[in-house]
C-alpha cells in the first residue's frame, strides 16, 4: 500500500476530464491539483471579470481542500498561473478575501494561454498532520 489517497468532489468543477484527482493526500499532506474557473457543473466561466474568475477558481481549490479533509487554514503553498501578470491585483483582492490573515506562501506566474481560454489557474499544498 502506497499511503496515498487520492479525492475528488462535486463540489469543485466537474469530475477532472484528464488523468487526475481533485487532490491527494500523502504524508500529513494534501496537494491540490490545479482548479480552473469551471463551475461544478462543468461549464468554463469564461465569461466572468478575471476578479469573479478567481473567485471562481478559489472556491474549487476550497471545495478541493475540504474533500481532502483539509481547511483554507492549512495551506502552505499556493501556485498561481496567470494569463497576464495585470490581473495580479485582482488576483490578490479575491486571495485576501478567502485567506484572510492567514497568509501561506505563494508564486503567482504569467504565463501563456490557458484551458478554453481561462484566464488563471490555481493549485496548493496543505498540511493536516496526521488528522
Amino acid at each position: 500500500m502506497s499511503g496515498i489517497k487520492t479525492f475528488s468532489t462535486t463540489g469543485a468543477s466537474a469530475p477532472p476530464g484528464g488523468h487526475y484527482s481533485h487532490a491527494a493526500a500523502a504524508g500529513g499532506f494534501v496537494f491540490v491539483s490545479g482548479q480552473l474557473p469551471i463551475r461544478p457543473d462543468g461549464t468554463k466561466a469564461t465569461e466572468l471579470s478575471f476578479g469573479e474568475q478567481s473567485r471562481l477558481a478559489l472556491a474549487n481549490l476550497k471545495a478541493a481542500l475540504g474533500a481532502a479533509g483539509a481547511r483554507v487554514e492549512d495551506v502552505v503553498k499556493v501556485t498561481v498561473y496567470v494569463t497576464s501578470i495585470e490581473h495580479w491585483p485582482d488576483f490578490n483582492a479575491a486571495y485576501a478575501e478567502m485567506f484572510g490573515d492567514h497568509r501561506p506562501a505563494r508564486a503567482v506566474i504569467p504565463c501563456g494561454p490557458l484551458h478554453y481560454g481561462l484566464a488563471l489557474e490555481v493549485e496548493a499544498v496543505a498540511f493536516v498532520g496526521s488528522r
